[in-house]
């Protein structure tokens, strides 16, 4: 008599191909290394990071306070950073991480399980608080104009609203009417009008609403 062979284990569920892939930003073979401990040190230093810009701004944010806000030496937050571009970028990384897990998989609107054009209403208006929350960050992690306000993040954010309004409007063209909404979000351009032209945010998230209406034949919100 032959043997019985146990079941074969199911496959995956592959993964969603109309859904963006989370974003790495950092060095991809960075965090997958780490060990538990020195992870939970990282994660330590960048929650004291995110209370010092809070409660200071970016100015605020040294290694010399990090360190002290930690309880740790100056010379492990050097060993995990390299130097204060380093943190600030980590900062950076960190947040754009928690974004896009909050829109990816996060509670709705910004989450799955509302209609797609609230969700396009609460990724503008939670990307726009973000960018002005953040501002002083970014020009603080890249003091090089050319430089200052990175792309990478901009390829998951342009697949999440195309996927969105090509659900809300499947009729369109719904990677160009993308760019014409990314480019509303543009880190430079709410720059320009928040800090340059004194636009207040309240201002530029009606502006995203009636862009959305119009773009998906939508009434704004009242």
């Amino acid at each position: 008599m032959s043997a019985v062979l146990p079941p074969l284990p199911p496959l995956p569920t592959p993964p969603d191909p109309t859904e963006p892939e989370l974003l790495q930003l950092g060095l991809p073979e960075e965090e997958p290394c780490l060990r538990a401990d020195a992870a939970r040190n990282r994660a330590r230093l960048l929650e004291a990071a995110t209370r010092l810009v809070a409660e200071h701004g970016a100015a605020g944010v040294t290694m010399e306070a990090v360190a002290a806000a930690a309880s740790v030496g100056k010379g492990t937050v050097f060993r995990r950073f390299g130097d204060r571009t380093g943190l600030l970028t980590a900062l950076l990384d960190h947040s754009e991480r928690n974004f896009q897990a909050a829109f990816l998989s996060g509670p709705a609107p910004l989450g799955p399980g509302a209609p797609p054009v609230d969700r396009l209403r609460a990724f503008g208006h939670a990307l726009l608080r973000r960018s002005g929350d953040e501002m002083d960050l970014m020009l603080a992690a890249e003091p090089s104009p050319e430089r200052r306000f990175t792309p990478a993040p901009r390829r998951v954010h342009h697949s999440h609203v195309t996927l969105l309004l090509r659900q809300a409007r499947p009729e369109a063209d719904s990677e160009l009417l993308a760019q014409a909404l990314m480019g509303y979000l543009d880190p430079a351009t709410i720059h320009h009008l928040t800090r340059r032209c004194q636009m207040p945010l309240e201002r530029l998230e009606k502006g995203w609403d009636d862009l959305v209406a119009r773009l998906t034949c939508t009434d704004p919100p009242r």
